[in-house]
């Protein structure tokens, strides 16, 4: 065991579905599966593939093979030679079955039909466990931004305070940001397709075994039958989409919750301490400290994702010929490793939102900092038309300075009768926040959950 998490915390616990193990489970399911469509559609004696399916342990289009008895450790060191673990594996299954059901084994198909096939469906499985993180991660921010929906804050520019905003309009931000990831990871899901173009693409060995083009085309939709993904128009081997939507898909799902993380951590700060983590970490040295934990995973996850879909790309674009010569190669591990960093963010940040705790009096206490400056933008929109710019960017000038705004306001004969408490009011001056909010929440998916929860 080389890697179990020592060095990449934000995945541990959460990456059993893309292990070595796992992977090969896959590999398994994909040769199996291939052996029962070719009894789905009539070409293979029925007691040969019910043998070999009985052997290997499979169970159905979900669960695929278990138990097969496949050693691990012996197919990755055979592996090296052939440069991928499709060449052994095929050789370690016949040699387990009787003569008759040997040859439906791998008939007619190439590795990468295998391989490919196998890393769709741990991709597949793996992303649907992100998507339940991510609509656990939903739900709490559609809580948290109705509960907080017209408390006002300080909202930040470029690290300064800017104008009025409220927490549940922040909250709403980070809302959408994660349901759209949600979104486009459901739909690059389920257009994951099998893999099945034998040597070069071209499908010909399974119309010569099964005697004609129409017969092979019903084979593969069969194979995608067995598996429960979709059947492609035509083989993918170097025309790697699949594989790239879902990586950018995978990124922007990383994105969403990384910006969560990269804000909580923010807003978490001691000299800030608006939020904090439900169930926040602590220092070896600093036992004062009560570190964003969670936060500082995501980010970490965050960090590091778009280069591996940018490494999906590259592969893509340089798959040469009808078989890549190294790109293919390079994907594998870049992919699992993406899926790894997506299945560990999601999760912490499902944890993350359902703890997160807003503290009122540090928002509110944030928001007074600057007086009545975080309003300058108001007061520059009603007050230039009665007393010029220029006097405005004096008043405000002043009060930056440290004079009192409002009684500077009150001076001003032209504003006689002008309610200026409300003028320097952060709460008449937030905009839509609160309709962003109700909009955002309204149209989440977690919107019908919410409505079971309210009394």
């Amino acid at each position: 065991m080389i890697d179990v998490g020592l060095l990449s915390p934000v995945s541990v616990g959460h990456d059993a579905g893309v292990s070595d193990a796992a992977v090969l489970d896959a590999l398994v399911t994909a040769e199996v599966a291939l052996t029962r469509a070719y009894a789905r559609v009539g070409a293979a004696p029925k007691s040969a593939v019910a043998e070999v399916a009985s052997i290997f342990g499979w169970q159905d289009e979900q669960s695929g093979c278990r138990g097969h008895g496949v050693a691990l450790g012996e197919l990755v060191a055979a592996s090296v030679a052939g440069g991928n673990p499709v060449i052994p594996l095929v050789g370690a299954l016949r040699s387990r079955v009787s003569a008759g059901a040997a040859v439906w084994i791998h008939r007619g198909a190439t590795s990468q039909d295998i391989l490919d096939t196998a890393l769709v469906l741990v991709a597949r499985d793996a992303a649907a466990e992100v998507a339940r993180s991510l609509a656990a991660t939903s739900r709490s921010l559609a809580h948290l931004a109705r509960a907080h929906r017209d408390e006002v804050a300080a909202a930040r520019t470029l690290t300064q305070h800017a104008v009025p905003t409220t927490v549940g309009a922040r909250v709403a931000g980070w809302l959408r940001g994660v349901d759209r990831a949600r979104a486009r990871l459901d739909d690059a899901r389920a257009a994951l397709p099998v893999q099945l173009g034998g040597a070069a693409g071209t499908a010909a060995a399974f119309a010569e075994h099964l005697g004609s083009p129409e017969a092979a085309t019903e084979l593969i939709d069969a194979y995608a039958a067995e598996l429960g993904l979709a059947a492609p128009d035509a083989p993918w081997h170097t025309e790697r989409w699949p594989i790239t939507e879902l990586g950018d898909a995978l990124v922007q799902a990383i994105d969403a919750v990384g910006k969560l993380a990269t804000d909580v951590a923010t807003l978490s700060r001691t000299e800030i301490g608006e939020v904090a983590e439900g169930a926040a970490g602590g220092s070896s040295a600093m036992p004062q400290k009560q570190n964003p934990a969670a936060s500082v995973l995501i980010r970490s996850a965050a960090l590091r994702a778009p280069q591996l879909g940018a490494t999906l790309h590259l592969a893509a674009a340089l798959a040469a010929d009808e078989r890549p010569d190294g790109a293919w190669h390079a994907e594998w591990p870049t992919l699992r490793d993406l899926l790894r960093l997506a299945l560990g963010a999601a999760a912490n940040a499902a944890r993350l939102a359902g703890g997160l705790r807003v503290d009122a009096a540090a928002v509110a206490g944030n928001l007074a900092t600057t007086g009545g400056l975080l309003v300058s933008e108001r007061l520059s929109i009603a007050l230039t038309p009665l007393i010029g710019a220029a006097r405005v960017r004096d008043l405000v000038a002043a009060a930056a300075r440290g004079d009192d705004l409002g009684s500077l306001l009150r001076s001003l004969p032209e504003l006689e009768g002008t309610d200026v408490a409300t003028l320097l009011d952060p709460a008449a001056y937030t905009g839509l926040a609160g309709t962003f909010v109700d909009r955002s929440v309204a149209a989440s998916p977690s919107a019908p959950d919410l409505a079971e929860d309210s009394p």
